[in-house]
């Protein structure tokens, strides 16, 4: 009789660890990735968003410099151009270096 009761006592423990494994792996695989796709989603749309608002300055800054004397002399319209490539990259560079690598370990 007693063979029998550690028999289904071994059954019992072999699904109670099943179940252990079975919850661990959806906590530490599973949910680490839907966290990551979501961190992933919200990423894709903040930068379509800085997109189109990088664009729509860009135009604004340009249409800006046109407006000055530079843009109504035909020998020096490239510097409306220059001057919004220098301000786009000045935005840029002040934008990237604030990004900080602790953020992005979290």
């Amino acid at each position: 009789m007693r063979v029998a009761d550690d028999k289904s006592d071994d059954k019992i423990k072999v699904s109670e660890l099943y179940d252990l494994v079975v919850k661990y792996a959806k906590q530490e695989a599973i949910d680490p990735i839907r966290g990551a796709g979501r961190w992933l989603g919200f990423g894709l749309f903040a930068a379509v968003m800085i997109s189109i608002g990088v664009v729509i300055g860009s135009l604004g800054v340009l249409r800006l410099v046109q407006t000055t004397p530079l843009g109504s002399s035909n020998a020096w319209s490239w510097l409306c151009y220059l001057i919004t490539v220098v301000v786009c990259v000045i935005i840029g560079y002040l934008a990237t270096s604030r990004i900080k690598r602790g953020t992005l370990e979290k």
